[in-house]
């Protein structure tokens, strides 16, 4: 596919159309499903129990997933993955049609639609790259695009409308989902082809699992990339754990305002979105990522702390937009760094150390309110964050950064003139089978 300057395809426009309508879906069912849950009980561990099991599939099935997205078609991965999600909520709705919705059906369903996350989301990461020709500046741009609409979708209008559509029965916002999933494999499937990878010789999936996961730990930019969001996912866990119940209990707010209250987040993290180039280019990449990060620990700090529903829905928008300025320079570096045929696996492994960590901070949340009170784990939250913070600086630092931008650009343009210096020429000799900030950091690690 050609690219023209800084045009963004065709596809990439039905690819953005396609999210956002599944986001929206998401959105309905991220309001909905706890509240579900907290219908049926008030546990603090049977609640986490549902919402751990969304992210268990990672956890058991993360790197083979990555392999797996490397050896198949990531269209076709994305589109079959969707078409399989919207059968699957056909499930939970008829069982909220014939009231035997319970905790367990719930967690069962959770686990499934995560599997079919777990394909979907590794195929779609890799699939972006090939469509817009891995250039970083596109890449940037689309990322920039493609998680404002997801946030504004799933976090401003999916929330509020899927609190309202529960108001008319169990099986209404299900059934929304459903639909958007439906609408979004057909979308898909109209995507352009994009070379599929190169197969490597005769490697066991095994074998190509344990090359996509090495890959990632012998890089220290990697995997200050990885270990962000994975410490993050215990935080964020622990905290959206009790969320609806510390909103009911100590902010004492129903179900419309606990979905104003994710709607401040969604829109913290539309602005986030929307400012993430202007802060990369200002503060570096690097900096800008440990920015971000510090301002997600104080504002969950804030939160913690919140007098009223007021200061709550702030210290939730501020959190939103580190989060959103966080997602869209990071994928976008990553995306710009690993070569095509590890960008599945690349992928896979630290979105699987990210979501392995989610179970742990789900649980973690509800033992603590359980232990203690619903805010201590929100405090808790709060120090895992900043503590995250100040031990990942030095591993994205703009150095780096600049430095693994560098030893990529060779292997994608090997038609620059012959003025590179040697350290460039050894990365290019090792961008195949090594991370790719290996030659160019290894004066400073």
């Amino acid at each position: 596919m050609t690219l023209h300057g800084d045009t963004l395809p065709t596809g990439f426009g039905r690819l953005w159309t396609a999210q956002t309508v599944s986001s929206l879906g998401d959105g309905v069912t991220h309001a909905a499903l706890p509240l579900l849950a907290l219908a049926l009980t008030r546990d603090p561990m049977a609640l986490a129990v549902v919402t751990a099991a969304g992210t268990l599939p990672w956890l058991l099935f993360g790197v083979l997933g990555g392999a797996l997205v490397d050896r198949w078609d990531r269209r076709r991965t994305m589109w079959v993955a969707d078409a399989a999600r919207a059968l699957l909520l056909a499930i939970p709705a008829a069982a909220s049609a014939l009231d035997v919705l319970s905790i367990p059906l719930l967690a069962a369903v959770a686990f499934l639609l995560g599997l079919g996350g777990l394909f979907f989301d590794t195929a779609a990461t890799a699939y972006l790259p090939d469509l817009l020709g891995r250039d970083s500046t596109l890449l940037e741009r689309a990322n920039s695009r493609m998680h404002g609409t997801r946030t504004a979708a799933s976090g401003f209008a999916g929330p509020p409308a899927g609190s309202a559509l529960l108001a008319l029965g169990r099986a209404v916002p299900l059934l929304a989902d459903a639909a958007s999933f439906a609408i979004s494999a057909l979308l898909v499937r109209t995507l352009p082809a994009t070379p599929r990878p190169v197969p490597q010789a005769r490697e066991s999936l095994l074998r190509q699992a344990r090359a996509g996961a090495s890959y990632v730990f012998r890089d220290q930019l990697l995997l200050g990339l990885a270990l962000r969001p994975a410490v993050g996912n215990i935080a964020f866990l622990a905290v959206e754990t009790v969320l609806a119940l510390f909103a009911h209990d100590h902010l004492g707010i129903g179900t419309f305002g606990f979905g104003l209250l994710l709607t401040a987040e969604a829109t913290g993290g539309l602005l986030g979105a929307a400012t993430a180039s202007l802060l990369g280019r200002r503060l570096g990449t690097g900096t800008a990522l440990t920015c971000t990060a510090a301002v997600e620990g104080l504002a969950v700090l804030g939160l913690a702390a919140a007098p009223n529903p007021y200061v709550a829905g702030l210290a939730l928008a501020v959190c939103g937009a580190g989060m959103g300025a966080t997602m869209v320079l990071a994928p976008s570096l990553r995306q710009a760094i690993v070569p095509a045929h590890l960008m599945g696996r690349v992928a896979s492994t630290s979105r699987m150390l990210a979501m392995c960590a989610a179970p742990f901070g789900a649980f973690l949340g509800g033992w603590l309110a359980t232990a203690y009170d619903v805010r201590t784990p929100l405090f808790t939250a709060a120090g895992l964050l900043l503590t995250m913070t100040a031990v990942t600086a030095t591993m994205t630092s703009n150095r780096r950064v600049e430095a693994a931008l560098r030893a990529a650009a060779p292997a994608e343009e090997p038609d620059l003139p012959d003025s590179r210096d040697p350290v460039d020429e050894g990365a290019v000799e090792v961008s195949a089978g090594t991370p790719s900030g290996t030659a160019a950091d290894s004066g400073y690690r």
